[in-house]
């Protein structure tokens, strides 16, 4: 698994996540949206935390910087 997700993308995940917390914490939602939002957020927050997202992968993308780049 080569890590393919770049800061920004995980900072963005990680307030996604968080964003879908606070509203299910404060019953801003509940029932069946809850449960596919609360599936999502674990999903960003797994993928921001390992650096890699399998989604990714079919379609090429990688938001990381290469490290050609970083020389």
């Amino acid at each position: 698994m080569k890590p393919n997700m770049g800061t920004a993308d995980k900072v963005i995940r990680l307030i996604v996540a968080a964003i879908i917390a606070v509203l299910y914490f404060t019953g801003q939602i509940s029932g069946t949206a809850a449960i596919i939002l609360g599936i999502i957020a674990a999903a960003f927050l797994v993928t921001s935390l390992i650096g890699w997202c399998p989604s990714y992968v079919p379609f090429g993308i990688s938001t990381r910087k290469s490290d050609k780049a970083l020389r």
